[in-house]
C-alpha cells in the first residue's frame, strides 16, 4: 500500500491510532490509545518510561500490530495489512530515525544514506548521487566515505536524518533521536531535522522525554498508562 504523494483523509489526518490496545504477554502497553496527526504536522509524544509512547510510535509506523483498535495511514488501515505490505509501506512512505542512528557499519556514510533508494531498486549511481546531495545540507561535507565508527554521535545522527529523508517520505518517525547526544549537539540535530521536514512538507512524529526536543513540535501528546492526551497550544504556553 503506497498512497500517492500528498494523499490524506478528508478530515485532514494523515496518521491515526483509534482505540489501540496492545499487550506484551500479561503486560499492557497500550490501553485504548487515540492519536491523530495532520499532514505536515510535527507532533512530539512524551511520557515517563514504560508509558507506552514508543509502542504507540511503532504501531503508527506499522512495526507492531495492535491487539485491537485501528491504525490508519492516509485513511487506509495499516494494522490489517500483511507483513510484506507493511514492509513496503515502511520502505516507500515512511522514514525512521532512532536513538543511536542504527547505521550499517559495513557501509560508508553515503551508502547508508542511499540505502532506502537502493532497496527501492534505484540504480546505484543515481542513488549515491541523490545521497551525496544531502551532505552539504547537513554540514557533512567530506564525510561521504567514512564509516559509522569514524563518525561522532552527532554526525551519525545527521547521516541517519539524511537516510530517513532521502526518499522523501510522507511521514518521519523519530524515536528519542537526541537521546544519546549532549544538549548542544541534540539541538543542532533537531534544527536540521525540523528544517528538512518543513522544506519537504514531511509529517513528523517524535518520541522524546526531553522538553527541549518537544518544544520543536507543533503539538505535544502525553502518553500515560497506555493512553494519549494531546496538549493544546494554550497549555503548552502556560
Amino acid at each position: 500500500m503506497t498512497p500517492p504523494s500528498g494523499s490524506r483523509r478528508s478530515d485532514g489526518f494523515l496518521v491515526e491510532a483509534r482505540d489501540a490496545v496492545l499487550s506484551f504477554g500479561q503486560t499492557p502497553a497500550l490501553r485504548g490509545a487515540d492519536l491523530s496527526v495532520a499532514e505536515g504536522e510535527i507532533v512530539a509524544i512524551m511520557g515517563p518510561s514504560g508509558s507506552g509512547k514508543s509502542t504507540l510510535l511503532h504501531c503508527l509506523a506499522g512495526i507492531l500490530t495492535p491487539d485491537s483498535g485501528e491504525i490508519l495511514f492516509a485513511g487506509r488501515r495499516v494494522d490489517t495489512l500483511r507483513e510484506t505490505e507493511r514492509s513496503a509501506l515502511r520502505r516507500d512512505s515512511f522514514g525512521f530515525v532512532f536513538q543511536f542512528g542504527q547505521l550499517v557499519p559495513e557501509l560508508t556514510a553515503e551508502e547508508n544514506v542511499a540505502l532506502p533508494l537502493l532497496l527501492g531498486r534505484a540504480r546505484r549511481a543515481s542513488a549515491l548521487a541523490e545521497a551525496r546531495a544531502w551532505f552539504p545540507r547537513l554540514g557533512l561535507e567530506g564525510m561521504e566515505r567514512r564509516r559509522s565508527g569514524e563518525l561522532s554521535g552527532g554526525q551519525s545522527q545527521r547521516v541517519a536524518i539524511a537516510r530517513a529523508m532521502v526518499a522523501r517520505p510522507q511521514v518521519l518517525f523519530a524515536d528519542e533521536p537526541t537521546g544519546s547526544l549532549d544538549s548542544l549537539t541534540g539541538e543542532n540535530v533537531m534544527d536540521l531535522l525540523v528544517a528538512a521536514a518543513r522544506e519537504h512538507g514531511t509529517t513528523v512524529v517524535i518520541v522524546t522525554h526531553e522538553p527541549r526536543v518537544a518544544a520543536y513540535a507543533d503539538r505535544e501528546v502525553v502518553v500515560r498508562d497506555g493512553k494519549a492526551t494531546s496538549l493544546s497550544a494554550e497549555r503548552r504556553a502556560s
